[in-house]
């Protein structure tokens, strides 16, 4: 007799979670991924969903059994790569060291590591995500020494502000898809509604003038 039928669907699509943990080393799938016949990355974007845990501790408990970092504060995607670079340097004593053109996945992790490396990259990254980072002997670059200038006015317009939190957004993450509810937080602590930033700006483009679609494409905007 089924106790749940909801538990029972649960506990059958955590041994999907299982096998495909075995293979991918994280349970931050993509939405397409599937093991054992099923969704399985639908099932896990469902779940990270704020509440859908709610009235549930077991299951938070038994995903994090699996992967602890099942539901980062940070891009799955971003997670994904690190899965991959841990495992690659596993059994490697020192510094991270992981060409570009090295594939795990079809993800280039040797690129993806380079640029994290970078002084302004890593600024940006979540303190979780730079730990993760120091533990496998991941170190930031030292910065490019420069000729004293003066220091930039920050962005002092709504549109400028925008543009310096998708390009800031874009360098930590890689991708310039951002969900409608984000915020960025710029280094001066001004924070950006850029998902809603970004839906009206596509919303009113015809109304842009030339130098602001063409600020927006340069960043990798195709709409623009």
């Amino acid at each position: 007799m089924v106790w749940s039928l909801a538990d029972e669907r649960f506990q059958e699509n955590l041994e999907a979670a299982r096998a495909y943990y075995a293979d991918h080393w994280t349970l931050c799938a993509p939405r397409s991924a599937v093991a054992l016949d099923r969704p399985l990355g639908q099932w896990l974007s469902n779940l990270r969903r704020a509440g859908a845990l709610e009235g549930h501790p077991e299951w938070e408990t038994a995903l994090r059994k699996i992967d602890e970092d099942w539901n980062p504060a940070w891009p799955a995607d971003w997670q994904r790569h690190y899965a991959a670079l841990r495992e690659l340097v596993r059994d490697e004593e020192g510094r991270a060291d992981v060409a570009p053109g090295v594939t795990v996945h079809g993800m280039d992790i040797g690129k993806w590591l380079a640029r994290q490396r970078e002084p302004q990259v890593w600024q940006a990254l979540h303190n979780g995500q730079r730990k993760r980072l120091e533990a496998t002997g991941v170190v930031p670059l030292p910065p490019e020494r420069e000729a004293p200038t003066k220091a930039p006015r920050a962005a002092s317009g709504a549109f400028e502000r925008g543009i310096a939190a998708l390009a800031q957004y874009k360098a930590r993450t890689g991708s310039v898809k951002v969900p409608r509810a984000h915020v960025e937080a710029l280094p001066d602590g001004t924070e950006v509604k850029l998902g809603v930033f970004l839906s009206n700006s596509k919303s009113r483009r015809t109304k842009l003038t030339a130098d602001k679609l063409a600020a927006l494409a340069g960043l990798g905007l195709e709409w623009a």
